[in-house]
């Protein structure tokens, strides 16, 4: 229950944001995709949390939430399969925008130096096999897919005003995306109160940023993706 009420709050915020966005630019919005994005939410937090709880563990032995992951990423990728979306539209290609590279693999360089930074600053204690492995695979592969594939994608639909800064066309999908995906770390709903970390929040909402650039940039989800992946691995590798 408490995860149901806790996506309910993450959704009426995105309709009442995205809704208040579209008000003040009727011509450039389209509510129907910013109902779209809004049922994504839902599906992938359902899948996420194996239908909050109904679905029996078939991993039992693990502790990481492989199989919530591996749902969401099998339902990402069949969305983003579907005609309305397209694989290469939403990034899901190994392909780069022409020219991309000689912009983007400096940002990911100075990305990845920042998170080596603070992993030799904080390193912390042992891991097991099983978290060095989840932390190397999943939160790239299952998230990258998903809020800068497929809901990006479709917050980019509902929003189509575009502003040119840094070589790409931003849009309120970007910011949209970003934002849930903080909310998503940062948002939750527990003994009865909803409950809210701006430091949580300030340090995934932000940094998405730079993986939404860089899949503007490159057309492609593979930089974004080994970027998650090293941020989150590096801490536990040292």
């Amino acid at each position: 229950m408490n995860g149901l009420i806790g996506i309910s709050g993450v959704v009426l915020l995105l309709l009442l944001v995205g809704g208040l966005i579209g008000i003040q630019d009727r011509d450039r919005f389209n509510p129907r995709w910013l109902l779209i994005a809004a049922l994504l939410v839902v599906i992938n937090d359902m899948l996420l949390t194996r239908f909050y709880g109904a679905m029996p563990n078939l991993l039992p032995d693990l502790d990481r939430n492989w199989q919530g992951k591996l749902l969401a990423l099998a339902a990402t990728l069949a969305i983003a399969a579907l005609p309305m979306f397209g694989w290469r539209r939403v990034g899901l290609t190994l392909k780069q925008a022409p020219g991309s590279l000689k912009a983007a693999l400096p940002v990911l360089a100075l990305y990845c130096a920042f998170f080596l930074g603070i992993a030799v600053a904080f390193s912390g204690g042992p891991m097991s096999s099983e978290e060095i492995a989840f932390q190397l695979t999943m939160p790239g592969l299952e998230e990258e897919p998903f809020y800068r594939g497929i809901l990006l994608f479709a917050l980019y639909q509902a929003f189509a005003g575009r502003v040119r800064f840094l070589g790409v066309e931003w849009g309120w999908g970007a910011i949209l995306s970003c934002l849930l995906f903080g909310m998503a770390h940062a948002f939750g709903f527990s003994d009865g109160q909803f409950s809210f970390d701006p430091f949580v929040m300030a340090m995934t909402a932000i940094p998405s940023l730079i993986g939404v650039w860089l899949m503007l940039r490159t057309g492609s989800l593979l930089l974004p993706i080994a970027m998650h992946n090293f941020g989150n691995a590096i801490s536990i590798l040292l």
